[in-house]
Parts: structure tokens; sequence; C-alpha cells
């Protein structure tokens, strides 16, 4: 039995998040949701997530569970917003604790900052298995990217994160701590050996002016064309070619905004003394010595 999936573009951050229903049910997982945020005012909404709810009470839904394909560096996570109003599990790949270890040193997070992945209702490890109705999600392990990332495989479908994207625009960045280019070629080798009818939906999508944002690709069209790791590209290829690429790379606009916010699984960091919220921006003073 295969899901049904519905995907929402968040067009702001490129971001496409999905709800995912058993057919033969009413049980549904919400994947990679996104909230509104706008850094030069430091609003943060609802909006986009908002959408997701009401197609799940529209369709009847009964969302069991918020996936997270990884920690996002690009926007920030909906996943406490939706689980306060659904009451979703919220799951991760288990190697967010690495993340949470590495990031609580360089922002200088509260002492009391839990980096044992507590803030997450389930740490998935490589083959562990989630219920949804009739279906079953499977956890795939792909880091490379991240050290937590984690694709999704329910029935004909496999939810991929920012392991690759559309075949046009090949893999992803690995210059993040934690990251691996090596990691990310034998993450995509492991994809690359389910059925080519599978079908792979992204996490993002960049396309040119004019054109249509693409949710999914099948597992054949996406070794067969991606321009950076095709079947007959070898790991020294892709490891080359992946690091030259990084180097050039700049920095992800909502990169320190969104890790405080997304390690903590969608919450916002705790209020000071003001009662207000504040995110941290470390500083690169170096050239100023």
């Amino acid at each position: 039995m295969n899901p049904e999936v519905t995907p929402f573009f968040h067009a702001a951050t490129s971001t496409w998040s999905y709800v995912v229903r058993d057919a033969g049910g009413d049980a549904a997982a919400i994947i990679d949701p996104a909230l509104d945020f706008d850094p030069a005012s430091g609003r943060v909404s609802a909006e986009s997530a908002g959408a997701l709810l009401e197609h799940l009470r529209a369709q009847r839904l009964d969302p069991k569970w918020i996936l997270e394909t990884h920690v996002h560096a690009d926007h920030l996570t909906a996943a406490a917003w939706l689980k306060r109003h659904t009451g979703a599990k919220v799951a991760i790949g288990a190697g967010v604790v690495e993340v949470q270890r590495t990031f609580k040193a360089l922002l200088d997070l509260e002492d009391d900052f839990p980096a044992d992945g507590s803030q997450f209702d389930a740490l998935l490890e490589d083959g562990d298995t989630l219920p949804l109705g009739g279906l079953r999600i499977e956890a795939i392990a792909t880091p490379g990217h991240t050290p937590d990332g984690v694709s999704y495989r329910i029935g004909d479908a496999v939810f991929i994160g920012d392991t690759l994207f559309a075949p046009a625009l090949g893999s992803a960045r690995c210059d993040f701590p934690g990251g691996d280019a090596a990691t990310l070629y034998r993450s995509v080798q492991k994809l690359s050996a389910l059925p080519g009818e599978t079908r792979m939906f992204l996490c993002h999508d960049y396309p040119k002016e004019g054109a249509q944002p693409r949710a999914q690709v099948s597992i054949a069209e996406q070794m067969r064309d991606n321009g950076h790791v095709a079947r007959d590209t070898t790991e020294a290829q892709f490891v080359a070619m992946r690091t030259a690429r990084d180097a050039t790379l700049s920095v992800p606009k909502l990169l320190w905004p969104a890790l405080q916010v997304n390690i903590r699984a969608g919450r916002l960091p705790p209020a000071g003394s003001s009662g207000r919220r504040y995110l941290k921006l470390p500083l690169d003073s170096d050239s100023l010595e």
C-alpha cells in the first residue's frame, strides 16, 4: 500500500513540506514544515504552517508524526507549532545529538541546554520504523550534508531532505560542521539501490526564472541525470567536485537563526530578563585584529 502525498512549497526559503497520508485511513505524517521568519524585523509567524494544518483538518486527518530530515540551516522548522496544534510527535535522526553538541559550543548556548536530543520525541537510527496507520515509515540514515541526515521511506515514496536536489541542481553541500562528501556519496548509493520507480521527494528546489519548482523525481531519473552524482560517478570524483564547489559557496542567510530554533525541535530560545526572546549572531571579527 502506497501513501498519498500532498506537497506545500515555502517560496521564501524554496522549501518543500509534505503531508503524507495512509490512503486506507486517516493517519498522516508531516515532513519538514517551515515557519515564516523575517530577519530584518525579527517577526516569526506560522501562516505557511497554517496551510498544512488547514489541509489536515479539511481532510479530517489524524497526524501521528512530524518528521525532520535533518537540522535545517535555511529555514526555521514549524515542528513545535504543529505539535501544539495536533499532538503529533516529532522525530529526527539520532545524529542530532552531535549537531546539538557542536552548535551549543559554537553559539555559547545556556549551560542547561540539553544536548542529548531530548527536545524530540523520537531519535531514529538506520532501519528504525514507525507506524502510520496501515503503512510503515522506515528511517534510512543519509548523513553527509549533516551528521543527522535521515530519509523516510513510506511505501513507494522516499523523502530525502537535502541529500540530493532535482537532477539539474545536483547534491547538497558538505562543508557544515560534521558534513563529509564521502559520507554523502555513500548515502546516495543507499538511495540509488531502491527500486527505480520509487518516488523521491525533495526538500528544496531552486528553479530558473519562469519555471515551476519540482517536488519529486524517480530514483531512475535521478541516478541517470543528476549533474553531480549519477550511477557512473566514482566516490573520488564526487568528493573532488563537492570539495571544490563548497569552497565557493556563501553562508546561508538564515544559518544562525535557523540552527538555534531547529536544534530545539522548533521551540524558540528561552526569554531573557526582559521577557523577550533573542537569537544570537556570532561575529567574525578576525579582520579587525
